[in-house]
């Protein structure tokens, strides 16, 4: 299983801090079935920035490590960049780091408290320069939390999205859980990965969320979710179906 989310890079954010921490979630991942994990650290969130040659120097490093104490476990770059208004020219010269540095998948978060309205143009701009857009964790921000219609806008526009499997095992609440699925269950949803930053209170749960998934979608649809995350980091097209309206509004009004 590979996983294309995670804070195991150490000492850079509020992942991670020392290599020994970083060890312990190799070795939960290695538990998990994940054989390879996408390090995306935070960059340009208000607290931290993380240069691009930087990571894949660290996540260089970080491998070495591991293979000097045989932990079969591989890192590829990656980094988790909040959206700004001049990102699109940061990309386009190269300054913002793609998954895997394959110059196509990039991680995108959102500010915290909203969705700004360059969004959508900023996901179309990359577009035109050859550049897939993935949307980190939309489930767990408040403003799709409120209206999932915004998250139909922006992939009907082009983005993709990533749930985060914790979100599907009820870690961050029921509504979060069922908001997760729902998500799924219109096609708005890409890619399952951990946004693991520690063992003990953010766990990987990504056995646990396949499972849920295959339970209320079947196989086809797990599969597809798995084997997007081979697709990305090998920088080639992901499965989707044509993406729907949220059949449901305000789950959160109702929990």
């Amino acid at each position: 299983m590979i996983d294309i989310h995670s804070h195991i890079l150490p000492g850079v954010d509020d992942g991670a801090q020392t290599i020994d921490e970083s060890i312990e979630i190799a070795e939960a991942a290695l538990a998990e079935g994940i054989d390879t994990l996408v390090a995306t650290p935070h960059h340009i969130n208000g607290d931290h920035t993380n240069d691009k040659e930087d990571i894949i120097e660290r996540v260089r490093k970080l491998n070495k490590a591991f293979a000097r104490r045989d932990i079969d476990v591989k890192v590829i770059p990656g980094q988790q960049t909040t959206i700004y208004g001049d990102m699109a020219e940061d990309l386009f010269n190269k300054n913002i780091l793609t998954i895997n540095d394959h110059n196509k998948y990039v991680l995108l978060d959102l500010p915290k408290d909203h969705v700004p309205h360059f969004t959508t143009d900023l996901i179309f701009r990359m577009q035109l320069e050859g550049y897939c857009p993935i949307i980190a964790h939309p489930e767990r921000h408040p403003e799709i939390q409120e209206n999932p219609q915004l998250l139909y806008t922006l992939v009907k526009n082009g983005a993709s999205s990533q749930v985060t499997a914790a979100s599907l095992c009820g870690k961050y609440g029921r509504a979060v859980k069922k908001l997760s699925l729902q998500l799924i269950e219109a096609n708005l949803v890409h890619v399952i990965a951990s946004d693991v930053h520690e063992v003990t209170q953010k766990g990987l749960y990504m056995s646990q969320a396949f499972t849920t998934i295959e339970k209320h979608f079947g196989q086809a649809v797990t599969y597809s979710l798995m084997d997007n995350a081979h697709y990305i980091i090998e920088g080639e097209s992901l499965y989707s179906e044509p993406p729907e309206r949220p059949k449901r509004k305000k789950i959160f009004s109702i929990l």
